[in-house]
């Protein structure tokens, strides 16, 4: 990816930071679960077994299935275990009404599956338009290819991904080779099974949940996309084998800014992994010396979700990932060659010490052109109430504001709509599902329901939304990294598959302007290498962005 080299220098860009007041952070969210329709209960599955994967689903996806322009949304669901039938759960997905309410066509779309759910992994494998799911699991993962006529195909076995089985976690679709064609990366836990399953207890006496010490970890597969409907396992091949991870999150990330996709993975009580393309086929982790596998203090942390993006408008990615209660959040920026974790001079680090993190995301929520951060918190296990001095097992979420230069306040109990009530907190996404130019947040809970946040602007700030469409490249553009420049301010964001925790935001990029009514430059970086230019557009609409054929506005968003 090209930097941003003969543009203002970064000095000018934070004198542009939106003024923020306690009194008015600038929007308002509003809890609109019930009213549009999303009546989703999660099930873990426990019975008083405590099975490990009970205390760590689930995720959730925006996504415009049907490509009618409006963002649909999946939530992923678990299953009671074999001899403790009590009820059928399926993941749900539910179609946009283009009215702020939403229809499970879970049925209709051919999705009323039973399975152990985890995560979801959205992306167009075929390049036929369509965007296709991968769902993972504790068993077997699935593959559910999109018709384009409203329904899917259960298609795992036939594009050679059903001969693995394992306890997966997050996933993500990418280009890692620059063919044109979406590969896939899943993120494995630990090795565990019913059959395997550790007595751990606290007292001797009763069973207690493992924590992941208990277990040995299992390696992330990576499958390269053949472009015939099929997959080759080339997980030993790229380098990435490793059966001492034990992964939950992934995100996308050129690291060395080189035009080819590297892959940073969260793992729990082991090091993170910064997954380097090599550019011929092979990756090699560079995790330590990136300064990314470890805290400051040299241990590793227990990771669970990630996310990257460049929240400092520096024209460089950042990292952020969620880690334990007493562990803080890791918030990183590249100081000369390495990340440095600025988290406790951040604002983010003291807040999230008490908390225990998962789903996360950078978005600009109250479009003033810098990137916040959204958290959502939960214990694993809920007898965490009895000890002392314990946020609890239901933790509220946060929300970081960012007030530039790498400074954040947490505004949860600010954003409204009960936003800042407990949860027990997993996947978290972002999308514009009433099509209105700024972001709405979607939260999953274990064993509990899910919670979509409608957000509403009242600093009047604007926005501006692309939508890519790859030819050379990927259809879905994702790896393509956008870049703008208005009225001083310059921003960037990448189409990026995963990130999170077990969860997927939407594909279109976002980028708040706050009063600026123009982008004098637009630069598009494609993953196939090519690069398009494009200047003057304004505010206030999505512009359809075809590779190679140029740009077109839409009305409104």
């Amino acid at each position: 990816m090209a930097g941003l080299a003969g543009w203002p220098p970064l000095s000018r860009l934070h004198a542009a930071v939106g003024q923020t007041a306690n009194a008015n952070v600038g929007f308002r969210f509003t809890d609109v679960t019930e009213p549009a329709g999303l009546h989703f209960q999660h099930n873990s599955g426990a019975f008083g077994g405590k099975f490990l994967p009970e205390t760590l689903g689930s995720g959730c996806a925006f996504l415009d299935y049907d490509r009618d322009g409006w963002q649909d949304i999946l939530l992923i669901n678990g299953a009671d275990w074999p001899g403790h039938k009590k009820s059928r759960t399926t993941l749900r997905l539910y179609r946009n009404n283009h009215d702020g309410t939403f229809t499970d066509v879970t049925s209709r779309a051919g999705l009323d599956v039973e399975l152990y759910g985890m995560g979801v992994a959205v992306g167009d494998y075929d390049n036929d338009g369509f965007p296709d799911i991968l769902i993972t699991c504790v068993g077997q993962n699935r593959l559910f290819r999109n018709t384009g006529k409203g329904t899917f195909v259960d298609v795992t076995n036939a594009a050679g991904l059903g001969k693995r089985e394992g306890f997966s976690t997050s996933a993500l679709w990418f280009d890692y080779d620059r063919d044109g064609l979406l590969d896939l990366f899943v993120c494995n836990y630990v090795k565990w099974s019913p059959e395997t399953d550790v007595f751990c207890s606290l007292d001797g006496k009763h069973k207690s949940y493992c924590t992941p010490e208990a277990y040995r970890g299992a390696t992330c597969w990576l499958f390269h996309n053949r472009g015939n409907g099929t997959f080759e396992d080339v997980t030993a091949a790229s380098g990435i084998f490793d059966s001492s991870s034990k992964s939950l999150g992934v995100a996308l990330f050129d690291e060395n800014r080189d035009g080819w996709p590297d892959l940073l993975v969260a793992n729990d009580t082991q090091p993170n992994k910064l997954y380097r393309n090599q550019r011929n086929g092979t990756f090699k982790d560079a995790a330590v010396e990136a300064g990314l596998a470890f805290s400051t203090e040299g241990k590793a942390r227990a990771g669970m979700g990630v996310d990257v993006a460049d929240f400092e408008n520096s024209g460089t990615p950042g990292v952020a990932i969620t880690n334990f209660d007493n562990e803080m959040i890791g918030l990183y920026r590249l100081s000369g060659k390495t990340f440095e974790d600025i988290a406790p001079q951040s604002g983010v680090g003291i807040a999230s010490r008490n908390s225990l993190g998962f789903g996360c995301a950078f978005l600009d929520v109250n479009l003033d052109g810098w990137l916040d951060f959204a958290v959502a918190n939960g214990h694993i296990d809920e007898t965490v109430r009895n000890i002392r001095g314990n946020v609890g097992y239901a933790q509220p979420p946060q929300l970081f504001l960012s007030k530039g230069k790498g400074n954040f306040h947490d505004v949860a109990s600010e954003a409204g709509g009960s936003f800042d009530h407990p949860k027990v907190g997993r996947g978290l996404a972002y999308g514009d599902f009433d099509r209105d130019g700024d972001l709405d947040l979607l939260i999953t809970t274990n064993n509990g329901p899910a919670y979509l946040y409608r957000n509403d602007q009242l600093a009047a700030h604007h926005s501006i939304r692309f939508q890519l469409v790859g030819t050379k490249s990927n259809r879905d553009a994702i790896g393509a990294t956008v870049q703008i420049s208005s009225g001083g301010l310059q921003q960037s964001r990448t189409v990026k598959g995963g990130s999170s925790y077990l969860s997927q935001s939407e594909l279109p990029v976002t980028f708040g302007l706050e009063k600026r009514d123009q982008v004098e430059r637009v630069v598009i970086y494609w993953p196939s290498g090519r690069t398009e230019e494009f200047k003057n557009l304004s505010a206030g609409r999505t512009y359809d962005c075809t590779e190679g054929k140029g740009i077109v506005p839409r009305q409104g968003y």
